[in-house]
């Protein structure tokens, strides 16, 4: 890892950035790891975590830096890369992201980089938690992840193998996409199912107080549901040109099981929730 990035900015100290200032940290040969967030609270919850290289000042993170991670929420990039570069962006450094929408990065990072030698390859790892902040931070989050890694602006071949094994080094498994394959498969496998999440927890648990007699199901289908409504309203617009048809597609599945309600039809009743069990049990681990 310090051959091919020795000095690395994480920008943004939330659970992502965290854990992974705290999983680069628990390496064999680590490289050094700056990170950056603008709350003092949570630069002082950064070294209480062991993160001892932690900064408020964007260009102390970005100094002499070879690879910048933006871990802030789609809708900051843009005007994080433009304040890195009047801060002093190494012209060699390569930039990727955390972020679960990719299209939109590419998008309005491409011009703000097109006059200078610095690159942007979009990354994706398919880890995280309904828990927030650097205290829920944790070395392991990506072990056995995916990583979703998209290469829109055609970065140099060397330095997508270059982040391609520094997400590998940290216990990922990486595959390339392109950026609207990435976010139409995404609005499917994660996207949508916070969504049902969401809707589960509205409609099952109008009365909160009732949801002590639930069991297993209610709080494993619900659980998601208690990430960050900011962060999650965000992802949903950014990505709802690729949501709203699966998201169709649910309103329309829901509405043919009312009508076999409706119709008392045993059969077909049946048939939905066997389709359903075998769609779930024929569910292959994660990559």
């Amino acid at each position: 890892m310090t051959d091919t990035f020795p000095k690395i900015a994480i920008l943004g100290g939330g659970l992502l950035g965290g854990s992974l200032a705290l999983a680069l940290g628990a390496l064999e040969h680590p490289p050094q790891v700056r990170l950056w967030a603008r709350r003092s609270a949570t630069l002082e919850a950064a070294k209480r975590r062991g993160i001892t290289h932690a900064t408020g000042l964007l260009d102390e993170a970005l100094a002499e830096v070879d690879l910048v991670i933006l871990a802030v929420p789609v809708g900051s990039m843009a005007d994080l890369v433009r304040s890195a570069l009047d801060a002093g962006l190494p012209d060699h450094c390569l930039i990727t992201d955390v972020g679960s929408v990719k299209q939109t990065p590419h998008q309005t990072l491409a011009p703000l980089l097109a006059n200078s030698p610095v690159a942007f390859i979009g990354s994706h790892p398919m880890a995280g938690s309904e828990q927030v902040g650097i205290a829920a931070a944790t070395a392991r989050l990506f072990d056995g992840a995916a990583c979703l890694l998209t290469n829109d602006d055609q970065a140099p071949a060397p330095l997508a193998a270059a982040l391609e094994h520094f997400w590998q080094t940290i216990g990922c498994q990486t595959t390339w996409l392109s950026a609207a394959t990435h976010d139409a498969l995404v609005a499917r496998i994660s996207h949508l199912p916070h969504i049902l999440a969401a809707s589960g927890a509205r409609i099952c648990l109008d009365d909160p107080s009732l949801g002590r007699f639930g069991g297993g199901g209610l709080r494993d289908t619900t659980r998601v549901a208690s990430g960050n409504p900011e962060m999650w309203a965000e992802i949903l617009i950014e990505n709802r040109q690729a949501i709203v048809g699966p998201l169709r597609e649910s309103i329309e599945d829901l509405a043919a099981l009312l009508a076999s309600l409706e119709a008392a039809d045993h059969a077909q009743a049946r048939l939905w929730l066997a389709t359903a069990k075998h769609r779930r049990d024929s569910l292959t681990p994660p990559l």
